[in-house]
Order: structure tokens, then C-alpha cells, then sequence
């Protein structure tokens, strides 16, 4: 039975845990057969999600990186998870659990969301608005209104949806610009979670946002040759751009990009695990957000 402890796809590069970053908080990763059976896989790749998701206080940037993971899912045990995490006493937790259900553009999450519009931490009812907003639900606009009202503090009026307890630091600048942050970083960084801590580790680990970037652009355009590059950045030494990868090839149902993605659930980071086993799962039949691509692109196998 072959068995790998690291990294390997079909080009048969590797990467190598590097001493930045924080391995100290790495965890350690299991030993994968590639000789398993698809059910074993599958329950592996479950296992590294479910557990992470389960994390306690004392481990928050875990059950974050979870559930940017589970962003990349639709089904109804990863949204089950996902609207657990709504309940969470930590208002990151929340904040992460309202950007995981946007990123499974699956509208069954909205009710979820609406609810976060009455959390009492601005933070999390902030993003809740944000996220319903792009999924065309104007639920939380009064929210929006606020801020765009800033220190006016002018009373909106609404076109859509209810007023909801809106809190003094919707007003704040200073507040703000810390929510606006938490965005960016949210939208640069998925795979490694959000916020500040998100942003340090990818620079402590050697991160390099701009490859991500562009792994990320790239992979709009299904052809063959982008696929290719795709499969061979999975090897890459920059454990961003393995994540990455990982979430670009999440449309390719064919056995050698999933063999490929299954590989990284030894990865010597824990982001690029969950991430890697979550695309494994979505290659492999679970279903998620269907991503249209430019006329005439070459499309992924099933």
C-alpha cells in the first residue's frame, strides 16, 4: 500500500514544511494511502474538516480555516456546519461562518444570514449584510445604509427589507475601516481564513498574495494548459499557492486532479489541508456553486 507523508502529484514534485508561519500551531498531518478506497478517502478528507470545524477556543484560527474550507462545499452536512458556527460564542467564529455560507452561493444559507443581522457584535452583522447583498438579498440593507451614513448618521430610507438594531460603531470611521479591512483580507486570503492574523501568517509563512492572485484569475479561463498549470502548482514550495490551486481545481471531475488535490491532505500546513480536503471532496461528487465559464472555454472533464 503507497503511502505519502508530504506532498506528491503527478509531476511527482514536493513541498517541505518551512520554520515560518507558526508551525508550532500546524498540527501534525497524517500519513495518506493512495491506494485507499474512495470511501476511505472520502472519509479521510471528511475527518480533517469535521475535526477542524470542532476546534476549541484555545485553537480559534483553526475553526476559522475550517470554515473557509466548507466555504467551497454545498452539501447538507458542510452547511450544517457552517450554521452551527453562526452560534458561536466568538464573534470571529460568526464573522467566518457568515463568509463561508457566501462563498457556497447557495441561497438555502440566507436565512442563516439573516439572522446574523441582529447580532450584537457590528462585526458580524456588518459581513451577514455584506454576504446577503451579493447574494442579491437586500435583507440587511438598512445596515448598509448606516455605514454609507457614516458620522451624518442620517436616517435611511429603506427600499428593501427591515430595520434592524443598528449599533453606534456602524458610525465610527475608525470601526469601520477595521471591518473594511477584515473584507479585503477576507476576499485575498479565503483558504488561510480572515482578518489580521490571517494576513500575518501568510506573510510570516512567505506568502506571496500576488501569486495567489493570479492563481485565482487565471483559473477562470478552463483550458487545458491552465488545468495543467493549475495541477503543477499543487507542488508549489509557497503553501498559498498550494491552497489555491487546490480551491481553482475544485470543477475538474477527473480522477488525476482529485488524486492529485487528495495528496495535500499530507500537506505540512493545516490550511492547505482543509482547503485540499475540501476540493477533494468536490471533485469527487459533492456538489457546490457551478462556476460558468467564457464562451467557447474548454470545460472540465466529469
Amino acid at each position: 500500500m503507497a503511502v505519502v507523508a508530504g506532498i506528491a502529484h503527478g509531476q511527482g514534485a514536493s513541498a517541505k514544511p518551512d520554520s515560518a508561519g507558526g508551525d508550532e500551531d500546524e498540527g501534525k498531518a497524517a500519513a495518506i494511502s493512495l491506494t485507499a478506497t474512495p470511501e476511505e478517502r472520502s472519509n479521510e478528507a471528511w475527518t480533517i474538516l469535521t475535526n477542524a470545524a470542532a476546534a476549541d477556543a484555545k485553537h480559534l484560527q483553526v475553526h476559522i480555516q475550517a470554515l473557509a474550507a466548507l466555504g467551497l462545499m454545498r452539501s447538507p452536512r458542510s452547511e450544517k456546519m457552517i450554521a452551527d458556527a453562526m452560534a458561536d460564542p466568538n464573534l470571529d467564529v460568526r464573522t467566518a461562518a457568515a463568509l463561508a455560507a457566501g462563498e457556497t452561493r447557495d441561497r438555502n444559507m440566507t436565512t442563516n444570514l439573516r439572522n446574523l443581522l441582529d447580532d450584537k457584535e457590528p462585526q458580524v452583522a456588518f459581513t451577514a449584510a455584506i454576504t446577503l447583498w451579493k447574494m442579491n438579498d437586500k435583507s440587511g440593507e438598512d445596515i448598509l445604509m448606516a455605514v454609507v451614513d457614516g458620522e451624518r448618521r442620517a436616517g435611511a430610507t429603506l427600499v428593501n427589507g427591515a430595520e434592524h438594531d443598528i449599533d453606534k460603531e456602524l458610525h465610527d470611521p475608525s470601526a469601520m475601516a477595521k471591518l473594511g479591512a477584515l473584507q479585503a483580507a477576507s476576499m485575498l486570503l479565503g483558504p488561510f481564513g480572515f482578518g489580521i492574523t490571517a494576513y500575518e501568517y501568510i506573510h510570516k509563512s512567505g506568502g506571496d498574495s500576488a501569486r495567489v492572485s493570479a492563481v485565482e484569475q487565471i483559473a477562470q479561463e478552463r483550458t487545458e494548459p491552465i488545468h495543467k498549470e493549475l495541477v503543477a502548482a499543487l507542488g508549489d514550495k509557497d503553501p498559498a499557492v498550494r491552497a489555491a490551486a487546490a480551491k481553482a481545481l475544485v470543477e475538474y471531475r477527473d480522477k488525476p486532479t482529485s488524486m492529485a488535490i487528495y495528496a495535500l491532505l499530507a500537506d505540512p500546513k493545516r490550511p492547505v489541508r482543509l482547503t485540499a480536503a475540501a476540493a477533494y471532496l468536490r471533485t469527487t461528487g459533492v456538489p457546490g456553486p457551478p462556476v460558468p465559464g467564457p464562451p467557447g472555454a474548454a470545460h472540465p472533464s466529469h
